[in-house]
């Protein structure tokens, strides 16, 4: 196995046996919920997935915040210090300011530490998107493949790692400042539920609105047949929805029965502050976003 770390934020969202199980070293990004302030460790030690979303659903007010150059730092440090070089990925920059910390910490780190090499890689995504690239990155390193050689791959073939989501709650997009009070209210009033998707530019763009649930998650499923070029490995993350997710995997792995990878894990707190309850969304690699 080629020598080097991999470090990814929370917002990867992958699951902590998958990151014991390889190793992964997890810088956790905070939040805040009532005035009590919480870490997003993917072993839940400090707030159950079930509980933050029972707080949601409550309707309490969620405030995150990236990640410090000096948070980065103290994640990052140890790991350069075993005399391991880093392969470093983060969620996009367009929807949080922690790549730029990671880039500044990052810096810092090479001064220390002159003979050691530092990449980090803006995923331009986020959820489990960002965390398809952390497994591709795994099996690249896995099979012997340098940290530049794994870097150079992610770089060339990150906008080809598709992001397709729908959203339950119009109310969580309305306080998270990316739907306008009154579109929220019709919204829910007519039962319409949007449906996006993320840009080559790392945001998050509606390309249209849906009547009811199922055609939302029906329209998902559509446009992935439409893009898909590589069905090897499929991801869903949820927003606290397992049965609606496992209905979704099923209809996938029913449409591609050669599937060799599926992964399935919920929303954490960094990102679903901001996606709410709810959420479906479909990861896989396709044509360009």
């Amino acid at each position: 196995m080629s020598k080097f770390a991999i470090l990814s934020d929370s917002c990867s969202d992958l699951p902590n046996d998958y990151i014991v199980q390889h190793g992964l070293t997890i810088l956790p990004l905070g939040f805040e919920i009532e005035g009590k302030s919480y870490k997003n460790y993917p072993d839940e030690r400090d707030i159950k997935i079930v509980d933050f979303y029972a707080l949601m659903r409550d309707k309490k007010n969620v405030i995150t915040s990236q990640v410090t150059p000096e948070g980065f730092m103290s994640c990052a440090e140890p790991l350069l210090k075993q005399g391991q070089d880093l392969l470093a990925f983060c969620i996009s920059s367009a929807l949080s300011g922690t790549f730029n910390s990671m880039r500044i910490g990052a810096l810092e780190l090479l001064e220390r530490y002159p003979n050691r090499k530092v990449i980090v890689i803006d995923s331009l995504g986020a959820s489990l998107g960002e965390g398809m690239l952390v497994f591709t990155a795994i099996e690249m390193q896995e099979a012997g493949k340098t940290l530049e050689e794994t870097a150079a791959f992610i770089e060339a073939n990150k906008l080809k790692l598709n992001h397709l989501f729908t959203v339950d709650d119009l109310g969580t997009l309305k306080r998270g400042g990316r739907l306008t009070a009154p579109k929220a209210f019709l919204g829910t009033v007519l039962n319409l539920k949007p449906v996006l998707f993320v840009d080559h530019e790392g945001r998050l763009v509606p390309w249209g609105t849906k009547h009811g649930r199922k055609v939302a998650i029906k329209s998902l499923l559509e446009k992935m047949e439409e893009n898909i070029t590589d069905d090897r490995v499929i991801f869903i993350s949820h927003g606290d929805c397992l049965a609606e997710a496992e209905k979704v995997k099923a209809s996938i792995l029913e449409a591609h029965p050669k599937n060799k990878v599926f992964l399935m894990n919920p929303v954490g707190p960094a990102i679903g502050a901001h996606s709410g309850p709810g959420t479906i969304a479909i990861f896989f690699y396709g044509h360009e976003r």
